[in-house]
C-alpha cells in the first residue's frame, strides 16, 4: 500500500503520471477493500478519446498534491487485462492484474499475499472471491467497491461539485429601434391646356342719312356751296388676351407619427431535466431543500 495515500475523496480527479513523466489520465473511480476500508485500485480512462477504462493498483503509487505517480507507462496501463471495472472480476482475474503489474503473485504460485502488493495484508485463503465491482455491488467476502459514498460525484469528468445544477433558457422580449425606410416630399411641374371664354366687343361703321329739316338746316349750310371733303372715324375692338400669375395654393409638410401595434415572437427555448437512474432494488427518497 502506498505510504502517503491521501484521503479517498482527494483521489477523485487526480492526475495519474507514468514512470516516463507522461500523463496517463485522471482518476475516475476509487475501489476500497470492504474489510479494511482502504483504497486498493483506481480506474482511469485511456485509449482514443478515453474509450478504454483501465485499473491501476495503488500499492506502488506515490502522491504529490493532486498528482499520482505510478511505476508504469501509459501503454502498459492501457493494455492491462480486464479494463472494464463495471464487470465482475473473479479471483483469477484479479490475480491476472496483480501478475500483469508484477505485484505479488497469483494463486497458482502462492497461497498467501503479504502486505507488499496485497489487499491490506489479507491472504488468498481469506478471500473466497476476490471480485471487483462498482456502485456498491459485492460478490464475495472480500469485495472492493467505489470509495465515494454519501454525496454524488462526477463520472463524466473531473469532480467539481456534489450536486447537479439544472438550468433552462428563458425568453426575454423587448423592442429595438431600427430604420424601416425613408419617405420624402418631391415637388415637380406639370402643364395642362386650359380654355376660357372671354366676352369681347368691337366697333362697326354706321352711316346715317337724314333729310334737311328746319332743325338741321343751319348745320347743313355751314360749309361751302360745292366742296370736296373727307370725314373719317376711328374704330376700336377688344381682343382676348391671357396673362399668368403664380399664386400659393397649399402648404405641405413632412413629419412622422407613432402608431402602436403588436408583433408575435416565436422562439425555441431549451430546458435541462434531471432523472434518477438507479439499479433495481435501490431505495430512494426525494426531498426539497428550503
Amino acid at each position: 500500500m502506498a505510504q502517503n495515500l491521501p484521503a479517498t475523496d482527494q483521489l477523485f480527479g487526480a492526475t495519474v503520471v507514468g514512470q516516463d513523466g507522461g500523463k496517463i489520465g485522471k482518476v475516475e473511480e476509487v475501489y476500497l477493500d470492504n474489510n479494511s476500508g482502504q483504497p486498493e485500485w483506481v480506474s482511469v480512462k485511456t485509449g482514443l478519446f478515453g474509450s478504454n477504462v483501465s485499473l491501476i493498483p495503488l500499492a506502488q503509487a506515490s502522491f504529490s498534491g493532486d498528482t499520482m505517480s505510478v511505476p508504469f507507462d501509459k501503454a502498459m496501463v492501457k493494455d492491462a487485462p480486464h479494463h472494464d471495472p463495471a464487470a465482475e472480476l473473479s479471483e483469477s482475474d484479479e490475480d491476472d492484474l496483480y501478475r500483469y503489474y508484477g505485484i505479488g503473485g497469483g494463486t497458482s504460485t502462492t497461497t498467501d499475499r503479504t502486505t507488499t502488493g496485497t489487499t491490506g495484508g489479507m491472504t488468498t485463503g481469506d478471500r473466497t472471491a476476490g471480485d471487483l465491482t462498482t456502485g456498491g455491488r459485492t460478490t464475495g467476502d472480500r469485495d472492493m467497491t467505489s470509495g465515494r459514498t454519501g454525496a454524488g460525484h462526477d463520472t463524466s469528468g473531473p469532480n467539481t461539485d456534489d450536486a447537479m445544477t439544472r438550468s433552462k433558457e428563458e425568453l426575454r422580449v423587448g423592442t429595438e429601434t431600427r430604420e424601416a425606410g425613408r419617405a420624402r416630399l418631391r415637388k415637380y411641374i406639370t402643364a395642362e391646356h386650359v380654355e376660357r371664354s372671354v366676352p369681347v366687343s368691337h366697333e362697326e361703321v354706321v352711316v346715317r342719312r337724314e333729310p334737311i329739316t328746319e332743325a338741321n338746316r343751319g348745320d347743313a349750310l355751314k360749309g361751302g356751296d360745292l366742296t370736296e371733303e373727307e370725314h373719317e372715324v376711328v374704330l376700336t375692338e377688344e381682343r382676348a388676351v391671357a396673362a399668368k400669375e403664380t399664386v400659393p395654393v397649399e402648404r405641405v409638410q413632412l413629419g412622422t407619427e407613432k402608431v402602436q401595434g403588436t408583433e408575435t415572437i416565436d422562439a425555441e427555448v431549451r430546458e435541462e431535466h434531471i432523472d434518477l437512474d438507479a439499479d433495481q432494488g435501490v431505495r430512494n427518497t426525494t426531498r426539497d431543500r428550503d
